[in-house]
């Protein structure tokens, strides 16, 4: 089975949070859960100071019949199609507050045909850890930290 494109994943993603009681959004790309917002955002590249603003700011703008409001976001899930910057690591890893709130998935690997996807993710999201054991279980993709790339060559 093909592995379809990010957009697909996180809407096929969606209807699995929903058949755990989970609510989501037909327009946009979150999930609500224990009085959280999970948020995803997929994206090709973006640059480092485009990335901080974006992160620290923790908001997101959801519709509300014709309406939209802006709420905060407990977590965000940033999906990348081509492996990210190398500079967001380095955020995440000198700034432990962004850390704790925001994840990062390089998925470019997901059409190989052994997915291994690299993820910094040390946040308590367990929207975030259902979205891994989805895409493990869907298209047997296997999660790796940078830390773990680094164990395994030595």
């Amino acid at each position: 089975m093909g592995v379809p494109g990010l957009w697909e994943l996180v809407r096929c993603f969606k209807e699995e949070c929903k058949s755990q009681g989970w609510k989501t959004s037909q327009h946009e790309d979150w999930v609500y859960v224990d009085n959280e917002y999970h948020n995803f955002l997929w994206t090709r590249t973006i640059h480092p100071s485009a990335f901080k603003k974006i992160a620290k700011a923790s908001k997101c703008a959801i519709r509300n019949g014709i309406s939209y409001h802006v709420i905060d976001v407990r977590y965000t899930a940033w999906l990348f199609s081509e492996p990210p910057p190398e500079e967001l690591r380095k955020m995440l890893i000198d700034d432990q507050e962004l850390a704790e709130r925001t994840a990062i998935y390089d998925l470019s690997g997901l059409r190989e045909s052994k997915p291994m996807c690299l993820k910094w993710n040390t946040t308590k999201s367990k929207v975030f850890k259902e979205f891994e054991n989805f895409l493990r279980k869907k298209f047997g993709s296997e999660f790796k930290t940078p830390k773990d790339m680094v164990t395994a060559e030595v």
